[in-house]
């Protein structure tokens, strides 16, 4: 079933491994070629340490605010089909390992839903430094349902080590 109106949703992008920046640019216009879907903003590519495991390159993140008509479910299918396309394997082993495309649907709209394979809010998008900062840069003032407001969240993590990509 489809949204009668646009949703507005917010993908993390995040890459470190091959030629990244490239890579997350051309994720991005292929995100961009979703049908029904537009990106309305984006935040600046941001150099951010390695989480989860730190013995990797440092990453760049992002964040996009897209406007749909595209399902949760079918929007999240889409982003995992477009980072497999640009290489990249989900491996429960290595699950904070190095990746080429990292695609992650942080909020659909103010949903919360807890589904196989899919919850609204992401689950940990609020403790992430990582997220919070080039999402506060395009909607510091946006509410994560549960959670509260960007800029409070941003606000209670560290954000060593990151900068923004001129």
């Amino acid at each position: 079933m489809r949204p009668d109106a646009p949703i507005r949703a917010y993908v993390a992008v995040g890459g470190n491994d091959g030629d990244v920046e490239t890579n997350l640019t051309e994720a991005l216009w292929a995100v961009d070629a979703l049908p029904q879907t537009t990106i309305r903003a984006q935040s600046a590519f941001y150099r951010t340490p390695a989480w989860g495991r730190t013995d990797q390159p440092d990453f760049l993140n992002a964040v996009v605010e897209l406007q749909t008509r595209m399902t949760a479910p079918v929007l999240l299918e889409s982003l995992l089909a477009i980072e497999t396309r640009f290489g990249r394997v989900r491996s429960q082993q290595d699950r904070w390992g190095p990746r080429t495309v990292d695609l992650d649907l942080l909020l659909y709209g103010d949903e919360v839903m807890d589904e196989p394979g899919l919850t609204l809010p992401h689950p940990r998008m609020h403790e992430r430094a990582f997220v919070l900062v080039p999402l506060a840069e395009i909607a510091p003032r946006l509410v994560v349902p549960g959670r509260g407001d960007v800029a409070t969240l941003l606000a209670a993590v560290a954000t060593d080590g990151i900068e923004a990509i001129p």
